[in-house]
């Protein structure tokens, strides 16, 4: 037999004959250099008049990665991010991981302390920021000990104490590090909390990462020509997934520095955006921006709505006049993800759709048992896409853990749903006390702990109530001790030290809270209670 014709496949060859073809699957660092290598010319990134083709961002980010190498970092080791959006927020993200090591995309809306909970809590060893950012954190640097001496860079003017991160950059080695990765090892972390001091950091591991990008590059209909425009946060996961899919088809990533309905109309039109993902809040700007019909948005394959359930008459609305391809999507930044199909959204606009490939959902009880069609209950998901677990907190993630009786492990979402006949999916409610607020995740025990810190709180419960602007906005509802309050006072104090996006809509002052036997606030009464707040109260103001 000669080793590699046709006929050694079929019959008379062994399987050992093949077992020199053993390659294991390339990790999003080799999938980067194979697109410098393989696409010269293409634009990778694109922010306002810049753009990095494929072999000079991949450059910037190898300069990075042996810039970080040199400082002694070693694989494994995290490196912070707080930027606005920007190209070189791309190149430091990427650039950690092409080095091997831990990008953690810090949130820029929470408070300054959740940012330095978030910087010891992953005991990061670099800090990068853009110069918007680097005056945060000035105050507190002493109190993250984790980070190098020489490891604080920022862009923009000099400043002291910090590194020029342009200047380093420029002058690092620009070849590929080709750092040998495993599949377990971890791409990013990303925080979902921040002001308690306890944040969780939700990890993904590069295989686990790469799994997601390819899942939903099929499920949205991305190809290298695919022009995909982000319009939120890079720090967010919905950027991160946006970013990871169209750096992994290799085709192009358009970087908005901020959201703006108008702004993103002509970013579809000048680049000919392919793809972009938003909230529902987001939505609602574009189709009600006054210069909407003079854009050309023709070239538009696929659009998708995630962070919290999309209204169904502003979803008719989107597929009617702006992308009749929308794709509703649920999932969690740990994983598990459903969407709603086009074709779908029009039969069952209520619905978040039925589980991507290779998604498996089930629906709780109380007890943890299996529930029927219909029947409401904790929604439990399983694929190959889910996080590894929380930094650090083996606590927390066993609680997010089920296991069936198969021993496969299953995420727990904290969300109450129900199951149709037909296998649609639909959200009830949350288990969890996380309000969505603009896309946004809010926690009220972090608002709730910032609180109790004033002198006039005695007990303190936050919850969410329908908000027309930011689908959800916070109240909270106070029980005072001995000290003077007012209400207004209240809100003001709380929303100078909380993050925008937690910035309370008002404070009640109410007798007391109402418990169940077991002490426990009965948030959902409360919840019914004020859901009319915003429409009866003289005096509030919302988010800015």
């Amino acid at each position: 037999m000669v080793a590699g014709r046709h006929d050694d496949w079929h019959g008379g060859g062994t399987v050992t004959d093949l077992q020199g073809f053993d390659s294991p699957a390339p990790l999003l660092p080799e999938v980067l250099a194979m697109n410098a290598r393989w696409l010269p010319g293409r634009p990778a990134v694109i922010f306002g008049e810049k753009v990095l083709d494929w072999p000079e961002f991949f450059r910037r980010t190898c300069q990075v990665a042996n810039g970080l190498a040199a400082m002694g970092l070693e694989r494994g080791d995290r490196v912070a991010v707080l930027m606005s959006n920007s190209d070189d927020m791309v190149v430091a993200m990427f650039g950690a991981v092409v080095g091997g090591f831990v990008a953690v995309p810090l949130n820029t809306m929470v408070a300054d302390l959740g940012l330095v909970a978030m910087i010891n809590d992953a005991g990061a060893r670099v800090v990068i920021t853009s110069d918007d950012h680097a005056p945060r954190l000035d105050a507190e640097r002493i109190q993250m000990a984790s980070v190098l001496a020489e490891g604080w860079f920022t862009t923009g003017a000099a400043r002291d104490g910090w590194r020029d991160f342009a200047g380093w950059r420029a002058s690092q080695d620009n070849t590929d590090p080709a750092v040998l990765l495993r599949d377990d090892d971890a791409c990013n972390i990303i925080y979902s909390s921040g002001t308690t001091g306890q944040p969780k950091g939700i990890v993904h591991t590069h295989r686990r990462r790469l799994d997601w990008f390819y899942d939903l590059a099929l499920a949205l209909r991305y190809d290298r020509a695919a022009v995909n425009l982000c319009a939120i946060g890079l720090f967010s996961n919905i950027s991160w997934v946006g970013m990871g899919i169209s750096l992994l088809v290799g085709g192009t990533v358009v970087v908005m520095p901020a959201f703006d309905a108008a702004a993103w109309l002509q970013a579809v039109e000048r680049h000919g955006v392919t793809h972009s993902a938003m909230v529902p809040l987001q939505f609602q700007r574009i189709v009600d921006e006054p210069a909407f019909a003079d854009h050309d948005l023709s070239s538009i394959k696929s659009l998708m709505c995630c962070g919290s359930p999309l209204p169904p008459t502003l979803k008719l609305e989107v597929m009617d006049r702006l992308a009749p391809q929308l794709i509703e999507l649920y999932g969690l930044t740990e994983g598990v993800i459903t969407t709603l199909e086009p074709e779908q959204a029009r039969e069952r606009p209520d619905s978040v759709g039925k589980p991507l490939m290779g998604v498996d959902l089930l629906i709780l009880d109380d007890n943890d048992r299996p529930c029927e069609p219909g029947q409401p209950g904790e929604i439990v998901g399983r694929c190959r896409h889910l996080m590894a677990g929380y930094h650090e907190r083996p606590d927390a993630s066993l609680e997010a853990r089920w296991v069936d009786q198969a021993g496969r492990h299953w995420l727990r979402t904290g969300d109450i749903g129900r199951i149709d006949e037909q296998g649609y999916l639909y959200l009830v409610d949350r288990k969890k006390d996380l309000l969505i607020s603009g896309g946004q995740n809010v926690y009220p025990a972090d608002i709730e702990h910032v609180m109790l810190g004033h002198p006039a709180v005695g007990e303190v419960a936050v919850v969410g109530i329908p908000c027309p602007r930011w689908g959800e906005t916070p109240l909270a509802l106070v029980v005072a001790n001995d000290e003077p309050a007012q209400a207004h006072a209240l809100r003001d104090w709380t929303n100078t030290r909380v993050g925008k996006h937690q910035r309370l809509a008002g404070v009640e002052l109410i007798d007391a809270l109402p418990r169940n036997a077991n002490g426990k606030v009965l948030k959902r009464e409360l919840r019914d209670r004020y859901r009319h707040w915003l429409g009866q109260a003289d005096h509030h103001e919302e988010q800015t």
